[in-house]
């Protein structure tokens, strides 16, 4: 009996000493480290404009309208829902993935002026991974620029000229693909709009 005794207070220590140590120490080291070293990615890479917070880099949301730049399709939630993050989860021979990406493509090229049977950017048809993916890359921005551009009264080199001012390289050099972040082009746009860059 006293063996048992003494082994339950041996594992009643155990479990207090790691729930301090996992719910407290490590949280707050790992938060101060975070602050500290990261300050903007810590705080969710918040975007402001004058003083309000117009969203986070890291996570897209809806653009509507023709002059604006769109993201890429989403499928979390009924769309851009961070509290339901994740993709469709159909596979490649899925009948119901192929007629969305179908009407996807279509009213991608109907938007954008493009030909029937036009080549469309995969990530102008398809949702990411985690349906949250706030960039699209430098084929699908080129190919909104002429709807944008007219739709703001601006000239199509200088709307190109800001997705490239916005565009961002491969990581590191290697990895991934060039790509534009979507809310960052459309603050940029709003920017010159309000200069009056034509």
């Amino acid at each position: 009996m006293k063996a048992w005794l003494k082994e339950m207070k041996t594992s009643i220590r155990a479990i207090l000493a790691l729930a301090l140590l996992l719910c407290g120490v490590y949280p707050a080291a790992v938060t101060l480290a975070g602050r500290s070293l990261f300050p903007a990615r810590a705080d969710g890479s918040l975007i402001e404009r004058d003083g309000v917070v117009a969203g986070s880099e890291r996570i897209a949301q809806p653009f509507a309208g023709k002059g604006y730049f769109h993201p890429r399709p989403s499928a979390a939630g009924a769309g851009y829902d961070a509290t339901a993050s994740g993709g469709s989860n159909l596979g490649p021979l899925s009948r119901s993935l192929a007629e969305a990406v179908r009407r996807r493509a279509e009213a991608y090229r109907s938007e954008n002026g493009l030909p029937a049977g036009a080549a469309v950017p995969a990530d102008a048809a398809t949702a990411s991974a985690s349906g949250l993916d706030p960039d699209i890359s430098l084929e699908n921005a080129r190919l909104q620029a002429p709807r944008v551009a007219a739709a703001r009264g601006m000239t199509e080199p200088a709307v190109r000229a800001i997705i490239d001012a916005t565009a961002e390289g491969r990581d590191l050099g290697i990895f991934g693909e060039p790509r534009v972040n979507v809310l960052r082009l459309n603050l940029a746009l709003d920017g010159a709009t309000r200069r009056g860059g034509r």
